[in-house]
């Protein structure tokens, strides 16, 4: 299944990209949601703080969810080391260590920020389990 949506430069389309992945992955693992929420909310307040562009999110849920957000800002993002005083600068490292992968893809226009999440599967108990990357990152952290 996919979907996309156009969003404007503005604040308050973070919080409703975020509520338009949480609608199109509703099915899904809550651990895999919520996941999927916070990086894009990531993304999509890179797309209104630094570029400074309406965006675009897609989502591919069809195998391996895939979830891009594109621009028209003319930089890239940069994946930065902020210290435990910087009040910003952890987005990319966010979508580094949940994503089983993400990249930059340049455009004529601007760029496409996108990362993937693993599908959970069931295991012989009957319990959600996840291969590599985002859920093992979620579980480590907590």
């Amino acid at each position: 299944m996919t979907a996309a949506r156009k969003f404007r430069c503005q604040p308050q389309s973070v919080t409703a990209a975020r509520m338009f992945v949480r609608d199109h992955l509703a099915s899904r693992a809550p651990e895999v949601l919520e996941a999927a929420e916070l990086m894009t909310t990531e993304l999509a307040s890179n797309c209104v703080r630094h570029a400074r562009t309406d965006f675009e999110l897609a989502i591919d849920s069809r195998d391996q969810i895939r979830i891009a957000l594109s621009d028209t800002g003319l930089g890239r993002p940069t994946m930065l080391s902020p210290t435990p005083r910087d009040l910003s600068g952890r987005g990319l490292r966010i979508v580094d260590a949940m994503s089983d992968a993400w990249g930059v893809i340049p455009t004529a226009s601007g760029k496409t920020v996108w990362f993937t999440l693993p599908q959970p599967r069931a295991s012989a108990q009957g319990f959600a389990t996840a291969s590599r990357g985002s859920l093992r990152s979620t579980a480590r952290r907590n």
